[in-house]
């Protein structure tokens, strides 16, 4: 029987802010596909209320508290993978944070550190920990995705950090496709656009429907939307695709 290479069964995958919004989603379409999640989010309630939803319809699930900007909490929730479930297959590093929008020249030290110890530190820490972790999976190797957002590849007004670490982020994520390859190990980084989370809600309808408008397709994405994507690049099927940007965003980047 030939091996359905567009499903993850058997895989083991951590997806890192998972407790809500494109995380959460995420780590649904990775346990719908068949994958085991660790689930990870600095909110315990919130990361244990994803366990709980994967485990509703019969996936399989762990929550593993940990900030991505600490090295420690980065190589134990790797860790904690490997010891519960014997290896790691897959992780999406979808933890960040944005900054209040602030001009350039007036962004201080302490915001800048806190953008990029999350965003970048935060990106690293993990990547090299999943890495060590799959170089040990037989020759097999692994699939790490990394969550980047429009602005990984242009400027937007007023969030100088958030575009910085985000196309850091992009570089990291082809330098893995550099060193690994050759090892299975293959890194993608998905750009999503607009997404509706929930903090849309707290805009007025002037700023609500300029979001909408920035978007060629005429609205704002849904976490499903994403979620789903991000589960289609980790299957097997996907395996000669290494080193890529893919964005996610109603043809944004192509306007």
């Amino acid at each position: 029987m030939t091996q359905n290479t567009q499903t993850l069964d058997g895989k083991i995958s951590l997806v890192t802010g998972a407790g809500a919004g494109i995380g959460r989603a995420i780590a649904l379409h990775y346990a719908k596909n068949g994958a085991t999640v660790v689930v990870s989010d600095i909110n315990e309630e919130s990361g244990q209320e994803t366990v709980n939803l994967i485990t509703e319809f019969g996936g399989t699930a762990s929550f593993k508290k940990s900030d991505v900007s600490k090295a420690d909490d980065a190589t134990a929730l790797v860790q904690f993978a490997v010891d519960k479930y014997g290896r790691l297959d897959i992780a999406c590093n979808n933890a960040g944070i944005a900054p209040p929008a602030t001009p350039l020249a007036e962004v201080d030290d302490a915001l800048w550190r806190k953008i990029n110890s999350v965003n970048l530190d935060g990106v690293f820490y993990g990547i090299r920990a999943q890495i060590n972790a799959m170089l040990r999976n037989n020759g097999e190797g692994g699939t790490i995705v990394n969550i980047v957002s429009i602005l990984g590849q242009v400027g937007f007004t007023g969030l100088g950090p958030y575009v910085a670490t985000k196309h850091a982020v992009v570089g990291l994520t082809k330098q893995v496709a550099v060193d690994y390859a050759a090892q299975k190990i293959r890194a993608i980084a998905v750009g999503p656009a607009f997404i509706k989370t929930g903090m849309e809600d707290n805009l007025d309808p002037d700023s609500r429907a300029a979001l909408d408008d920035m978007h060629p397709i005429g609205r704002m994405g849904e976490v499903d939307e994403v979620g789903a994507v991000v589960a289609a690049v980790s299957a097997p099927g996907w395996s000669f695709v290494n080193g890529a940007y893919l964005p996610v965003d109603g043809g944004f980047l192509s306007r």
